[in-house]
């Protein structure tokens, strides 16, 4: 069965049925200690002074690939793969480390695919358009950009302070959505040493519309990522509802 696209008049283009062609999957491990996650991003760190520099090479790729695209059509294969292995990268240690907590196992230190648990891929288009390229990152990734945020960004604590003057409330930074649900995770595990599934499958959706729109932004796809919270360890995967208990006959002892 084939399936077909559909585009908006802004030029946006949208699957009706295939799947978006930035590809995040994440095996959910049931066997997890139940305090390693309290460390892990301590045992991380290593991994984030090579991402520091490596997304600098990625803003800079993404320049340079946005010039071929606009004279050539074309993200030259070697600047993609690239970019595609810093995602991949970035995503390893996520799912290890602070954004779905869904491995004990290290992340390799590696741009390549690898037998890892967690992984993210990029079909390669052969002609990406030359008018999109100026437009997607900031015009017409506003309304993903507006939701990512709400996912990413650090939500505030208050607190009030007191002096001789007046009553202040003053913010501090404080943890994003992501974070606050991976952090809901470790409590689990560390009290029942259980990871519940539907928590896992929504933190995966979220992370996936993340990366579906890093790839837009970055040039990757003219395909416009869908408003959709796909949940579950690979895309299209269906996720299961959990039946409620059925109620017992009067008269049945508990």
């Amino acid at each position: 069965m084939t399936t077909e696209t559909t585009a908006s008049p802004a030029g946006m283009v949208s699957p009706t049925q295939a799947p978006y062609p930035a590809h995040l999957s994440g095996e959910f491990d049931p066997q997890l200690s139940r305090g390693l996650w309290l460390v892990k991003w301590l045992l991380a760190i290593p991994h984030y002074i090579l991402l520091a520099f490596l997304w600098v090479g990625f803003v800079v790729a993404t320049v340079i690939a946005g010039f071929a695209i606009l004279f050539t059509g074309r993200y030259p294969r070697p600047l993609f793969d690239f970019n595609v292995g810093v995602l991949r990268w970035s995503w390893r240690v996520g799912f290890y480390a602070y954004a779905a907590l869904g491995t004990d196992r290290y992340p390799p230190f590696t741009l390549a695919r690898t037998d890892y648990p967690a992984d993210f891929e990029v079909d390669y288009p052969e002609h990406l358009s030359r008018g999109l390229v100026l437009v997607k990152s900031w015009l017409l990734a506003i309304p993903h950009l507006i939701i990512v945020s709400l996912f990413t960004a650090n939500l505030p604590f208050w607190w009030t302070t007191r002096d001789d003057m007046a009553t202040a409330y003053q913010s501090s930074a404080g943890i994003s959505l992501i974070g606050l649900l991976a952090l809901v995770a470790g409590f689990f595990l560390l009290v029942t040493r259980q990871y519940p599934r539907a928590l896992f499958d929504l933190i995966m959706g979220i992370n996936r519309w993340v990366y579906r729109v890093l790839a837009y932004v970055a040039l990757m796809r003219d395909e416009y990522p869908p408003f959709n919270l796909d949940q579950g360890q690979r895309d299209g995967e269906e996720v299961m509802p959990v039946a409620p208990a059925a109620p017992q006959p009067l008269g049945t002892p508990a």
